[in-house]
């Protein structure tokens, strides 16, 4: 499913099936598949009828019920096997002797199977600050395969803040550079499950060969080793016969190699190289990002909603991209412009809310007095003529959106009843959905409330 945003309303959809399931699960089941959505029938394209059953009985039902959360709609799924080849006759010994000699066929070469993310490159990569060194040492590493100053690259930082994109990124790259080469993205989880396998089926020696004869091994989450004593020793010895082959080892933690708990000949292995630890975004970098995201899936989100949703979302670059996915996917359905008041509202459950809490009411006044040349005391008079009545709804509608007061508090704070307050944030917010360019106007505002509380 790697060119799911080709459907942008399934983005979120399928990033719910991947929170609920896990990433390693979701990266060996769902997304090397294909799909294509048409009202309310997804078709899955398969290898096999085995993938199809695991599927069908493992994930549907995850699948159909993310689909009814985030999209509304109750969904049928249709599984599609890929065109197989068709099978091979059996020959009789006098087909075999009576048959026209023919040209021996041309064995096609089977590639390597690297496993990477091919929409991970350096290129959709947003450097910042916060993350400069490791991208410098990701690059060098891609272009300079196994150099000492190099070998062995650790990225470390919490999740979701670029790791797994830099791995894929150097792997990408390192293709690009040579078809040729042996890559192989692998998380620490699935080197796991997969040592224990060939153990079981007394198949050690091939696992051993697989990866001693890499070109370029990137491990991403090796902290899911760390502690299981046998794959730690498997682990090891393959680092060091990569190591010492000089091929390119790039592994990524949620923590330092110190911290990791292994061995000391292991830890001081890690330490030889490079240790570079990626850092949250800052906000001008989160709104990059969430630029980025926006201009590839061509959706019509003003810079403010996204300066919004950045200054909401903080710490995690995988929550920060789906909430704009989930936000596109539900403007996208209702056929409805982006607007912070839509976006605070549907991505209520992550938004970071502690700096709306100190927003002044007498802000919100200044600027709406001031966008409109109304006075400061016109907001609590009796005045009713509409070049005053109508910026005092929209001052009420903003208090109601920017802050936790009650009705009855933000009617006192206009010198109205509570039912007057309802009445002008329905009447605004009805506005905002018919008239993109009011509901600009109401962003722009919002910006230069916070723009002020902020300072």
């Amino acid at each position: 499913m790697d060119k799911i945003e080709k459907f942008p309303q399934l983005v979120p959809v399928f990033q719910n099936v991947e929170n609920i399931i896990g990433k390693d699960t979701y990266d060996m089941w769902l997304r090397p598949v294909d799909v294509s959505f048409e009202n309310t029938t997804l078709i899955i394209s398969l290898p096999n009828q085995f993938w199809g059953k695991t599927i069908r009985e493992r994930y549907e039902h995850i699948i159909k019920d993310s689909f009814l959360k985030h999209l509304g709609v109750e969904i049928s799924i249709i599984y599609q096997i890929a065109a197989q080849e068709a099978p091979v006759p059996v020959l009789s010994a006098q087909d075999v002797l009576s048959a026209t000699p023919a040209v021996s066929p041309v064995v096609k070469k089977i590639p390597f199977q690297s496993r990477l993310n091919s929409s991970y490159t350096f290129d959709n990569f947003i450097e910042s600050p916060s993350n400069r060194f490791a991208y410098k040492a990701a690059e060098a590493a891609a272009h300079k395969l196994g150099a000492r100053e190099n070998n062995p690259l650790v990225i470390y930082s919490s999740p979701g803040l670029g790791k797994t994109h830099l791995l894929h990124a150097i792997g990408n790259q390192i293709l690009k550079d040579n078809p040729d080469a042996r890559v192989l993205y692998m998380s620490g989880e699935e080197f796991v499950s997969e040592y224990i396998e060939a153990l079981q089926n007394k198949e050690a020696e091939s696992f051993r060969k697989k990866y001693r004869t890499l070109d370029c091994f990137l491990m991403d989450d090796i902290q899911f080793v760390s502690g299981k004593e046998a794959c730690t020793i498997e682990f090891f010895n393959t680092f060091n016969a990569l190591f010492e082959s000089r091929k390119q080892i790039v592994l990524s933690s949620d923590r330092t190699p110190q911290q990791l708990e292994w061995d000391e000949r292991l830890s001081s292995r890690l330490l030889s190289g490079i240790t570079t630890e990626i850092k949250r975004p800052n906000l001008e970098t989160r709104i990059a990002i969430l630029r980025q995201k926006r201009d590839s899936i061509n959706f019509d989100i003003g810079d403010d909603v996204l300066a919004f949703i950045a200054e909401g979302i903080q710490t995690n670059v995988r929550e920060l991209e789906g909430s704009l996915f989930r936000l596109v996917a539900y403007c996208g359905m209702h056929s409805i412009t982006p607007t912070i008041p839509i976006a605070k509202e549907l991505l209520a459950d992550i938004l970071t809310s502690g700096t709306d809490k100190n927003i002044n009411v007498n802000t919100i006044k200044k600027i709406v007095g001031k966008r409109f040349n109304i006075k400061m005391e016109d907001f609590n008079s009796k005045r009713k003529t509409q070049s005053v009545a109508w910026p005092r709804q929209i001052a009420m509608f903003l208090v109601t959106d920017l802050t936790d007061l009650s009705l009855p508090e933000i009617g006192r704070e206009f010198n109205r009843d509570h039912s007057t307050v309802v009445h002008a944030r329905d009447l605004v917010k009805e506005t905002i959905e018919k008239d993109p360019f009011f509901a600009a106007e109401i962003n722009q505002l919002i910006t230069d409330i916070k723009a002020v509380d902020n300072h």
